[in-house]
C-alpha cells in the first residue's frame, strides 16, 4: 500500500492552523458587513467555456479542468489527439473546470438572478479557487479568496469603499506596512496608444505585471517577445523608470499622455480616487499611485488595486479593479462593476512571519472543567450550558483521568483556564479555576464566572 500524500500546491490544516485562519476569515467577513455587503456561494465547478477567455491567455492556461465522466475519450477530437495538441483536444475531453476565481463565476451569477437582485449589488464571497500554478512560498494551487464586489454602478465612491475595506480590514489584523497601490487600466491604454502598440494592449500588460518579479531588462525581452518593438520599449522607458510622490506622477502621465484622451481619462478618474482617500486620511505611503502596475487579468478596464507588504517575502495579498462589461459576455451588457480580493492563505503567512496571531486564537474553548466523576460531571454540565448561553466557550474532560492527562489536555489545546469543580466545590458554591499560563488559582463565585474569564 503506498504511503498516504497530499498534492503539491494543496495542505492539511490543524486545529491551530484553521483557528488562525478562522480569525483572519472572521475579521475581513465582518468589514465586509460593516459596509453593507451581502454573502452568496457559487458552485466550485463551473463550465468550461464559462471560464475560457476571461483571464488571458497564461491564466487560462492554469485552469484546472475535469474530465468528462465515463468514457472521456469516446468524443475526443482525434486530430487533437493524433496531434498530441493539448489545448484542442482539452475542449473535446473537459467541459468542466475548477474556478479560477471568484469575479467571473459572480458576473454569471449576476446574469442568472439579475430579476432578483437590486443593483447596485454589493456582494461578498469567501470560497476556495484552484489555479494549476507552479507551488512555491506564497503560491498555492488550492486557495481561499474573499472577494468583495459592487455592480451596477459606475461611480468613483465604490473604489473609494474598497479602499477603505483594504485599510480597515488589514489595520484589525494588524499588518504591518502594508501599500495599498493603485493605477488606472486606460492609463495604460493611453501609455499603449502613445508608443504605438494599442494593437497590442493586452500582451503589453501581461508582461509588465511581471517587472517586480523579473525585472526591467526581461520584461523588455518579453514586450518584444509579444510583438513590442525596441522603440516602442525606449518610449515605455520613462514610466518604467520615473518615481516620485502621487502628485508628482500624476503631474508625469499628465504630460507624458497629453495626446492621449483614454489615457487623460484614467488619470482623471485617479485623481478623484486619490483626492477623496486624502480627505479620508489615506494617504501616502499607505496609498500609492503605481503607474506600472498592470494587473494581467484582460476583463479590468478602470481602476486596479494591489496590496503589498514589505519586508515579508510574500507577494501581493489583495488585489482587484474595474470591469465596465464582464456580464455581457454572459448576455447582460452594460453593467459596470468593480471588486477587489483578499488572498486569505498569503494573509495567514505575512501573519505569521511576523507572529502576529493573538494569543486568544489559539483555542476556542476559553474555560475547561476537570471531571471529578459522575456527580461532578452532572453538575459541570448543567453549569456549561449557563456559561454557554452567555457566550463563554467551555469544555468538560469526558472521562475522569488522572489529573496530570487532563492538565495535559488543556495544555495541548492551549486552553487558558481550568475549573476544579469537586464535592467542596459544589456545596460553596465557589469554583477554583486555574490560570494555564501563570498559574495562578483563583477562587471564583459561580455567579461571577463570566465575568472574570472576560474581564
Amino acid at each position: 500500500m503506498a504511503k498516504p500524500s497530499i498534492l503539491k500546491g494543496t495542505r492539511d490544516f490543524g486545529p491551530s492552523t484553521m483557528i488562525k485562519r478562522n480569525f483572519i476569515l472572521n475579521t475581513i467577513r465582518n468589514v465586509f458587513e460593516s459596509h453593507g455587503f451581502l454573502p452568496i456561494e457559487t458552485p466550485a465547478m463551473e463550465r468550461l467555456e464559462t471560464l475560457t477567455g476571461k483571464y488571458g491567455e497564461e491564466g487560462d492556461q492554469l485552469i484546472f479542468k475535469i474530465l468528462n465522466n465515463g468514457n472521456f475519450l469516446s468524443k475526443a477530437d482525434e486530430i487533437a489527439l493524433h496531434e498530441r495538441d493539448s489545448k484542442k483536444l482539452s475542449f473535446s475531453i473537459s467541459k468542466k473546470a475548477l474556478r479560477y476565481d471568484l469575479t467571473v463565476p459572480f458576473a454569471r451569477f449576476v446574469v442568472l438572478n439579475q430579476n432578483d437582485i437590486a443593483f447596485p449589488f454589493k456582494r461578498y464571497q469567501i470560497q476556495p479557487v484552484w489555479r494549476g500554478d507552479r507551488p512555491g512560498k506564497g503560491r498555492y494551487q488550492e486557495f481561499y479568496q474573499c472577494d468583495v464586489d459592487i455592480i451596477g454602478s459606475n461611480g468613483l465612491l465604490n473604489e473609494v469603499e474598497l479602499v477603505q475595506i483594504f485599510d480597515e480590514a488589514l489595520s484589525r489584523l494588524k499588518i504591518p506596512g502594508f501599500e495599498i497601490k493603485i493605477n488606472n487600466r486606460k492609463v495604460l491604454a493611453g501609455i499603449a496608444e502613445v508608443i504605438g502598440a494599442s494593437e497590442q494592449f493586452n500582451e503589453m500588460c501581461i508582461a509588465i505585471d511581471k517587472l517586480d518579479k523579473i525585472g526591467i531588462d526581461r520584461v523588455n525581452e518579453e514586450l518584444v517577445g509579444r510583438g513590442i518593438s525596441m522603440k516602442q520599449c525606449e518610449a515605455l522607458a520613462p514610466v518604467f523608470s520615473f518615481s516620485g510622490s502621487n502628485s508628482e506622477i500624476l503631474t508625469f502621465l499628465g504630460e507624458y499622455l497629453s495626446s492621449s484622451e483614454i489615457g487623460l481619462k484614467g488619470i482623471k478618474e485617479l485623481k478623484s480616487i486619490l483626492d477623496i482617500c486624502s480627505n479620508l486620511n489615506i494617504n501616502e505611503p499607505k496609498f500609492k499611485l503605481d503607474a506600472v502596475l498592470a494587473r494581467g487579468l484582460n476583463y479590468y478596464t478602470g481602476a486596479i488595486f494591489e496590496v503589498v507588504v514589505p519586508d515579508s517575502g510574500i507577494g501581493s495579498i489583495c488585489g482587484g479593479g474595474r470591469y465596465d462589461d464582464l456580464t455581457g459576455i454572459f448576455g447582460l451588457p452594460d453593467i459596470s462593476g468593480v471588486g477587489v480580493s483578499f488572498g486569505a492563505d498569503r494573509i495567514y503567512d505575512v501573519m505569521e512571519h511576523f507572529k502576529l496571531f493573538p494569543e486568544e486564537t489559539m483555542s476556542t474553548s476559553q474555560l475547561m472543567f476537570v471531571n471529578f466523576g459522575d456527580q461532578e460531571s452532572l453538575y459541570c454540565l448543567k453549569l456549561m450550558n449557563e456559561l454557554r448561553e452567555k457566550g463563554l466557550n467551555t469544555e468538560l474532560f469526558p472521562t475522569s483521568a488522572k489529573m496530570t492527562k487532563q492538565m495535559k489536555y488543556a495544555n495541548q489545546k492551549s486552553i487558558p483556564f481550568v475549573a476544579l469543580t469537586g464535592s467542596r466545590e459544589m456545596e460553596t458554591g465557589v469554583i477554583a479555576v486555574k490560570n494555564m499560563v501563570s498559574g495562578e488559582q483563583h477562587q471564583v463565585k459561580r455567579e461571577d464566572l463570566v465575568e472574570f474569564l472576560t474581564c
